[in-house]
């Protein structure tokens, strides 16, 4: 079952309760330009038909990034997909699911979850994460105003509108977009798609997945996608940061940082 919690996003951040996110909207297809970018792929098809119900970054030969609220209650395994489209009988990676024990289901707080294999998953080259602050000093030298983000994910397209809400629509497909800056805070970073660029955003689905610094050639992983705020996803995205302390000391266990 495709996991669609709500989160509470604190006062601070923005008030009310938001909907995670799961999916590109007004993206395009990423084929192979970020190939440590796979999915977690579910036991059995959705209703659709579709297999990804959340996404996720490979940040060391053997270590997998998500989101924590991606999990089931009691959840031990999972397995990942790096097929930019994937089918049935493609290859998938099996490994420990770990969440980040401080995390609370229906919180953001320390929403992180880690997929360890037992072997290194060959052919892929392991995205970067970012140095202690970066944000932050990004921030006080005035250059994170104007930059970009790339978000990836196997989420939903651009929902359309029906009579009684949204229909998703879901693929299995690795798609990319752009998105810019709206605001920083101690553990979140808030982006908001911006029409005049062209940008999208993320939806059901992109939950876990990558927020890249800059450009879509950027391997530079400095947030995960949580949550959003509108159910037709066409507003902001709110991610979580990983240059902060206690990001840091969860990742640490797992890999070696900057």
């Amino acid at each position: 079952m495709r996991f669609v919690p709500f989160v509470m996003i604190i006062v601070g951040m923005i008030a009310g309760v938001a909907s995670p996110a799961s999916a590109i909207t007004n993206g395009s297809v990423d084929r192979n330009d970020h190939p440590q970018v796979g999915a977690l792929i579910g036991d059995a098809p959705e209703s659709d038909g579709t297999w990804a119900y959340c996404s996720g970054t490979l940040i060391s030969p053997t270590v997998f990034l998500t989101a924590a609220h991606c999990g089931g209650s009691g959840q031990r395994t999972a397995r990942v997909s790096f097929a930019d489209r994937y089918e049935p009988g493609a290859k998938v990676f099996t490994g420990r699911f770990v969440r980040d024990p401080r995390y609370t289901r229906g919180h953001h707080l320390h929403d992180m979850a880690v997929v360890v294999f037992p072997a290194a998953v060959p052919g892929i080259k392991p995205a970067r994460l970012p140095a202690p602050g970066l944000l932050d000093r990004m921030r006080d030298d005035g250059t994170l105003r104007s930059t970009r983000f790339t978000p990836v994910g196997y989420g939903a397209l651009t929902p359309t509108r029906k009579k009684h809400g949204w229909r998703f629509t879901y693929n299995d497909t690795r798609n990319r977009t752009s998105i810019s800056f709206e605001r920083l805070g101690a553990d979140l970073l808030k982006l908001t798609p911006d029409s005049e660029r062209g940008d999208g955003g993320t939806c059901f689905g992109d939950s876990g997945g990558p927020n890249f610094l800059g450009a879509a050639d950027s391997d530079l992983l400095v947030a995960t996608t949580i949550s959003g705020v509108d159910d037709a996803c066409r507003s902001t995205n709110i991610d979580y940061r990983l240059d902060t302390s206690s990001a840091r000391e969860f990742l640490r266990w797992f890999v070696t940082l900057p």
